[in-house]
Formats: C-alpha cells, structure tokens, sequence
C-alpha cells in the first residue's frame, strides 16, 4: 500500500509501520516492592524520597536491556500501591501494553493485589507475576503462588498460562528474566507503531512548575512529536519549545513508546485524557475552543440540581494534578449525608495562596482548603485564621482521609430528633400557682423521672411542655416511677392540664 499525506499535518501517516518499544506498568500492594524493583532497574533510588515510604505519583522511565537477541528499549510506569490511587492506576494500566503485577513472596496476595488484578483484567492486557523479596527471611515462594490460585490466578506449572519470576531487588536475581518476559509478551502482541504519523498518547502526570509555569508528563503511544509543534489535549495547548525525556534532558523529538515532559501549556491538562499534535496554532487554538464549548455545556447540565443542602465548600490543593483525584477518592469514601453536600469548588496545584481563602470566605459556610505536597502563603494562613476558614496539609493520604473524615463528621448538620420515655395519663388536677401545677396521674408507659422534660397532650395537640420538680408515690418523695404506679408531681409550665390528658417524658437528640 502506498503511503499517504495528512495534508493538515504534512506527515506520512501510513504505510512506515515499524516495531516499538513495550510501554509496562508496574502495579501491586502497598509495600511489596514495585519502587524499588524499578530502582535496580534503572540503577537510581526514588524511594526514600516518598513521604510515609509510598509511591504517591506515577513516575515514567526508560530502561535498556540486552539478550541474545540484542538491545532493547523499555518504558516502565510505576504507579502507586496505596488503595487511594486507583484512578492512576487505571490511568497507568491504560495507556499500557504489559503490566507487572507484583506479589510479595513474604505475603502474598493482599486487598490492592485484587484490586491491581481487577483493572489490569478491564485492560484486558497481559501480565506477568513478579514474586519480590525472595531474598528475605520468611520468603516462601511457593505459598505465594498458592495464594495466587485462592484468587484465581492460574500461573504456568500450576494449571495456567500467566507467566510469573521470582526476584530480588538487592540481589538482582530473576531481573534479566522479567525482562525477557516483557519483551516476550511485547512480541506476541505485535506492538508496532508508524512513527511518520503525528504524535498521539496519553497525558499521564500534570502539575505547576513554580518557574517554567503549566507542565506535564505525556506517554507517547503513536506518531512522533516534533519540536516546533503544537500539543492539544481537551482545552489545554501547549507549543513544543521545551520538551525532556525522562531524565528531564531537552530533546527535538519524541517516537512512539516514549515518556516526555512538556512546558508551557496554557492550562494544566486533565490526566487520563488523550493528546494530539498538529501543526499550527491556528490548527490548536481551534481544537482548544471546539473542547472548550462543549466542556461548558457538561458543566451546566452537571450544576442544575438541587440547591436545598447545606453546601460545604473544598478546595483541593495538590503539588500535582494526578495527586487530586487520590484526594477525591478519599472524598467520596466518607459516608455521604443527604444534609451536608460537600462541594468541591476548586482543584488545583500549587501553593495554598490567599486567593484561594478569599474564595472560601465568601460562601455561606466556611469551607476547607486541603493541600497534599504543598505549602501555605504566610498571607493565606493569617486571613484563613480571621475568616474562620480551615486549612490542613498532608504528606500521606491515609491521614488526609483520616482527618477529613473526622473534620466533616463535626461539620455535618444536626436534626434534632425527639425520643419518649415514658407515658402517663393525668388522673386529677389539685392546683397551679406562679407557673407550677399540682397533679395526681398513673404510668402507662417507660418511666417518669424527676427532673424529666415533659409534653402536655390533648389528643394529638401539644399544648405546652414542663419540668417534673417534684415527684411521690405512696406519699413519698422518689426519683422515678415506673409503669402500673400512681404518683403525685409537681410541674414546672404554664399550661394547666386536665384529667385525660397526658405527660410524654421525652429527651431531644441532636443526630
């Protein structure tokens, strides 16, 4: 077939379809090693600068490995364990060709082992079981695979087809095979790619550099991103003048299977979403605006509901974008209240600024700023302390949602909720003077106390409330009475009752 012109870009987009490299998430339980393996891998060490010991970003490294067959490219995505992160794992696992699912052989499978399971299947992508830490004391490998069968993962040797390796990222044992394994499964998909096609992929990771301004980090699954071009992704645009690779070195181009940085984007990108490149700004501009519209058109339909709530403003702060969607996660884990809407009013990254609390200020409840990896304006802090507007930061989710569990339990309208303890029915009326009445009655119901709030019914009408201040029964002063006794009392009201009517002993509960 010959090839042919896209006469909007100027490219060869068809007929130059060559081999590329295989683009592999790394995804598994909290602690089981996905980082560090990745460290023995690219000889570099991330880990012990993630707060609380967890990957809390996805991170986009190339890697080269060499066999038989000769020198090979990798992309590896690590993506965070914690149960928080699930949308940047799918994210992750989205854009992926093969994925890793890693398996502690100390602990096997474990809560966000199924749920890693559970997307790389939605995937529907291959994958490989690395069993880590084999080097450790209580490694047993063979309990693990074991555990992989309780979940319903049949390995080959045991029943199945899905490939698995034991590894040790201290030692390096078993590496080179995972490697192997990954360029394998790559081979059997076929991946190939037409790198004369404009550049297309996926936005990955987005966030604000305090000095080069709107950045993010793109994976690119098709074509090849020339410097001089123009990335579009929803609303966003951004021309290619500052493009890196993963080792944040400038580049001119970038082929397909590649992870690049890109600076100066007019607004940050959404992560998850796809991104095209096109030749002229005229060409982007028009795209941006086309997006634009129809993104106004979701929000308007999204924001006509019902108002009636008590709205609790939040904004979302993060070093990030991807980190936000963790933040919401944790968000909607709290246990949601038809009373309390909690409405997230802004998401953004960057430092909690005094902006951001004048924005709070102005609603009818004072809101929350919550800020993850981020620092707060001096500024920002003191105008937060005079509004009455809340600020907290975190630098491990887990807590975050901890807190904000917490905070939103206190925020969260009370309906004052009215209990009866007790029945009795007044038998005669002896007298009232200066706002208390002398009664005689009998309980039909609970127990009447001294000291009880009371209703005063006729029929179904409330005709005023009192204070029981005194209360006998068989001519002596009790604290209670209980159902089937005669008493006499004393109440402090204004209403004078009649026999037939009744008292409701009754406390009020704030729920």
């Amino acid at each position: 077939m010959a090839a042919k012109t896209d006469k909007s870009h100027g490219r060869q987009t068809a007929g130059n379809t060559e081999a590329r490299p295989p683009i592999v998430t790394v995804v598994g339980h909290i602690d089981h090693g996905k980082s560090t393996l990745l460290d023995y891998i690219r000889s570099t060490n991330v880990v012990d600068k993630e707060a609380g010991g967890i990957t809390q970003h996805i991170s986009a490294y190339q890697a080269h490995h060499t066999n038989a067959a000769g020198e090979h490219l990798i992309t590896f995505l690590d993506t965070p364990g914690h149960e928080a992160f699930g949308a940047m794992r799918s994210r992750g696992l989205r854009v992926a060709d093969v994925a890793i699912l890693i398996v502690s052989a100390e602990d096997g499978v474990k809560p966000q082992t199924k749920e890693a399971l559970k997307l790389i299947e939605e995937a529907q992508i291959p994958y490989i079981v690395a069993f880590t830490k084999i080097d450790k004391p209580g490694a047993n490998i063979e309990r693990a695979k074991h555990s992989m069968l309780e979940a319903q993962v049949f390995l080959e040797g045991l029943g199945g087809e899905v490939p698995w390796v034991g590894v040790s990222s201290k030692t390096g044992e078993g590496i080179p095979e995972l490697l192997d394994l990954i360029l394998l499964a790559a081979e059997l998909e076929g991946l190939t790619a037409n790198p004369e096609a404009p550049g297309t992929g996926l936005v990955i990771e987005a966030h604000l550099d305090k000095r080069r301004g709107n950045t993010a980090t793109l994976i690119v699954q098709d074509g090849t991103v020339e410097s001089g071009e123009f990335v579009v992704s929803g609303a966003s645009l951004a021309p290619v003048r500052i493009m890196e690779n993963f080792l944040g070195k400038p580049i001119k181009s970038a082929g397909p299977g590649t992870p690049i940085g890109i600076v100066g984007f007019t607004t940050l990108p959404q992560v998850g979403m796809s991104f095209k490149t096109v030749e002229s700004k005229k060409e982007a501009e028009a795209d941006v605006a086309e997006a634009a519209g129809a993104a106004r058109a979701a929000s308007a339909v999204a924001n006509s509901g019902d108002e009636e709530r008590t709205v609790l403003p939040l904004i979302i702060k993060t070093d990030v974008a991807g980190t936000g969607e963790a933040v919401i996660h944790e968000l909607e884990k709290v246990p949601k209240d038809e009373r309390l809407e909690v409405r997230v009013v802004n998401r953004a990254v960057g430092t909690i600024s005094e902006a951001d609390v004048k924005l709070m200020a102005g609603s009818k409840m004072p809101g929350i700023i919550v800020g993850f990896n981020v620092g707060v304006d001096a500024s920002a802090r003191d105008l937060a302390e005079r509004q009455g507007v809340t600020i907290q930061t975190f630098d491990i989710i887990y807590k975050l949602a901890e807190w904000l569990t917490t905070e939103l339990e206190v925020r969260r309208p009370r309906v004052a909720t009215t209990t009866v303890l007790g029945e009795a029915k007044v038998l005669k009326f002896f007298s009232a003077a200066k706002g208390r009445v002398v009664l005689g009655g009998r309980v039909e119901s609970g127990v009447l106390k001294d000291g009880a709030e009371v209703r005063i019914m006729r029929r179904d009408l409330e005709l005023g409330t009192g204070k029981i201040t005194s209360l006998q029964a068989q001519k002596r002063e009790v604290k209670e009475v209980e159902a089937g006794a005669e008493f006499g009392a004393q109440v402090k009201t204004d209403v004078e009752p009649a026999p037939g009517d009744r008292l409701e002993v009754f406390i009020i509960e704030h729920k």
